[in-house]
């Protein structure tokens, strides 16, 4: 039993993590980092990267099915759920030792690996029975899978984000169960793999697209391969061969499963904190209540960045939370708020889904463009989908973006980085657009935009597009 005594204490050793203790200890702070495992960040282990090696796969069967409509046969396609299981596992695996590499990196005396649990505000007892005191301490611990209390009973035949990258062979069918990101993604992959696919929702919506028509098209080209119930209550029952599933609301049927995918979500891994005798105002769902520009858990020396804190769970801004976490953990009491980067939030459907900056309200006007008759999109054979393009309503500055169309995880950067610098439709244009790309699609949008203030189109450049721009 050894007594530590440091500067900034994080518990947890992801993405947010890693950035926290990084950040603290160049600020010259004392740091220890603590977890239970060290098993290696979420994106690379359950997260990010395996979701992402599964789609690769998905789309490379997809592609090879789509090649008649240029004149090139192929044989029948076929695909081997062993091997493409092996791969995801190996290259996930290389990913995660990576990740691991980075603990190897830190000076010595910094990791601890045990489950740590609050004593106080700044107090902390350790599950290897060591204790810590710390100026200040940083929780950084992540997400959980959700597994609501009606599919445990099915053991494992219920699968998570976190188990369904371990199986060994891919199943002859599948219910999901979430039309969120998680769940769009792999209901999607797992349907081109040849598993027979069905996903399930309680909401009438898919993927977390609020714009009607960006709702629409979503629903629409994703349900032209994969079945969709939406506006459903789901009942289950372990049975002989697998799962059966029934449901009601916006549709009524029964069907037996070989498996169940349930992606409901993944809230903060906080249980078991003790952070009932930390003092913190917590929210209805048992989270720190925290400024988001500070990461400050009140006006403690407690601060929460990344998944822990359910605000914008996603990587860039678990690192970039870390970080300022880390700064001010280290000078508290001198907190100083950053500036927070617009939402950016992308899901890797085909086409990908992204989502940016703030939501259209009465002070926005809205630019649209069809990536249905698009000509880049045309010539790949993959045109669908839309854009919608939402700015000031008094000087045509770009506020926010729902993409759902091809590349729309590319052009999502570029119209970001528009935002975040408050560039305006007009300037927008001025930007020279390469024929034919994906990237000149946006234009009709940015027009629309600029008709609809009183900035006008720059000069040369209102109607000079090619043919199938």
């Amino acid at each position: 039993m050894t007594h530590h005594d440091t500067d900034v204490a994080i518990i947890g050793a992801g993405t947010a993590g890693l950035a926290a203790e990084r950040r603290a200890r160049a600020e010259g702070a004392r740091t220890l980092l603590i977890d239970e495992a060290f098993r290696g960040t979420l994106c690379a282990t359950t997260g990010c990267m395996p979701s992402k090696l599964l789609i690769a796969a998905a789309g490379a069967a997809h592609n090879a099915r789509g090649t008649a409509v240029f004149g090139i046969t192929t044989r029948e396609v076929t695909v081997d759920g062993r091997a493409v299981m092996a791969r995801v596992q190996q290259e996930r695996d290389k990913f995660v030792k990576g990740t691991r590499q980075t603990f190897d990196d830190l000076p010595n005396g910094v990791c601890i690996k045990a489950r740590a649990r609050f004593t106080g505000q700044t107090e902390l007892t350790l599950d290897n029975g060591d204790t810590v005191s710390a100026r200040a301490i940083v929780i950084a611990t992540g997400s959980i899978a959700s597994m609501p209390e009606p599919f445990k009973s099915l053991g494992d035949l219920a699968l998570t984000n976190e188990s369904v990258f371990e199986l060994q062979d891919l199943p002859e069918s599948l219910a999901v169960i979430g039309g969120g990101a998680i769940g769009l993604e792999l209901a999607q992959a797992m349907s081109r793999l040849d598993v027979d696919t069905v996903l399930f929702d309680h909401s009438k919506t898919l993927g977390g697209a609020q714009d009607s028509d960006v709702q629409a098209a979503l629903i629409d080209i994703i349900g032209q391969e994969l079945k969709c119930h939406l506006g459903v209550d789901v009942v289950t029952e372990k049975v002989d061969g697998g799962v059966r599933l029934s449901w009601t609301g916006g549709s009524e049927g029964e069907r037996t499963f070989d498996r169940v995918l349930v992606a409901t979500g993944r809230p903060p891994a906080l249980h078991g904190l003790g952070l009932d005798v930390t003092g913190l105002e917590l929210d209805d769902h048992g989270v720190p209540v925290f400024d988001r520009n500070t990461l400050q858990c009140g006006d403690a020396p407690v601060f929460i960045a990344g998944d822990a804190n359910a605000d914008a769970a996603v990587l860039h801004d678990a690192s970039n939370e870390g970080s300022v976490a880390g700064r001010n953990a280290a000078a508290y009491p001198a907190v100083e708020a950053s500036t927070r980067t617009p939402a950016f939030a992308l899901t890797f459907t085909d086409p990908p889904l992204a989502i940016l900056g703030e939501r259209p309200d009465d002070t926005t006007i809205t630019g649209h463009a069809s990536y249905a008759d698009q000509g880049r999109a045309k010539v790949e054979a993959r045109a669908k989908g839309l854009v919608k393009l939402y700015a000031s309503a008094s000087d045509g500055r770009l506020v926010g973006a729902d993409l759902f169309c091809p590349g729309a995880d590319h052009l999502a950067h570029f119209l970001v980085q528009a935002i975040q610098r408050g560039e305006t439709a007009s300037a927008l244009l001025e930007i020279p657009f390469y024929h034919p790309t994906l990237e000149e699609g946006l234009k009709p949008a940015l027009r629309e935009i600029c008709a609809a203030t009183s900035v006008a189109l720059p000069t040369g450049r209102a109607s000079n597009d090619p043919p199938g721009a």
